[in-house]
């Protein structure tokens, strides 16, 4: 008797389950995979080794005039990157060295269009406002202080995650006129070539 009670009640249970629409399918746990957020570093720092040539405008790049000269400098940059394709950056070049009788420093701040042409070498412009200082050594009477549009062109590449090494060249003076240049008052022209290294974070 007792089997046959407990008999109806599994059927009367099972048969209520299906009148209620309610099926005995297992339901699987959901697994959920955590998403791995990616770090953006806009922020970079950089230092670079800067050969710098001053020219007055009338001189024949062939000839070795008295109104021309080279320099070595040490340039530190820093910048933001908003997105792949546009950054601002400022610079700031110290002499360390002269080839005759010249030291020159310069400034800059700058709009950096860029372009990616592939994910680790990239293509870029500088387009700002600086200023540039040149003063006479050994005896020499140069002074030129000014400020005004500078303009440049470079490339880089990313050697490892954070750190990319880097060329350009920068206009850094076109066409200014000095406070005095050994006696003469020429407009003069300065333009830098800097090979690099960027950090970024």
């Amino acid at each position: 008797m007792k089997k046959i009670v407990l008999s109806a009640w599994t059927v009367a249970a099972l048969s209520s389950v299906g009148f209620a629409g309610g099926d005995m399918a297992p339901v699987e746990p959901v697994v959920s995979t955590p998403m791995m957020e990616e770090v953006t570093k806009n922020f970079y720092v950089g230092l670079g080794l800067t050969g710098v040539g001053t020219s007055t405008d009338d001189v024949n790049i062939f000839s070795e005039e008295p109104y021309q000269d080279r320099t070595g400098n040490l340039s530190l940059l820093a910048g933001y990157e908003f997105n792949p394709y546009i950054a601002v950056e400022g610079r700031y070049s110290l002499y360390v060295s002269e080839e005759d009788y010249l030291n020159t420093d310069f400034w800059g701040i700058y709009a950096k269009p860029q372009y990616p042409v592939t994910e680790d070498f990239t293509l870029y412009a500088l387009l700002g406002f600086g200023g540039v200082t040149s003063s006479g050594t050994n005896g020499a009477a140069i002074d030129l202080d000014d400020t005004g549009f500078q303009w440049g062109l470079g490339a880089s590449y990313d050697v490892a995650d954070d750190i990319a090494v880097f060329v350009d060249y920068v206009s850094v003076a076109d066409g200014m006129t000095p406070d005095a240049w050994n006696g003469a008052t020429p407009d003069v022209s300065i333009g830098a070539i800097t090979l690099g290294v960027t950090y970024s974070f």
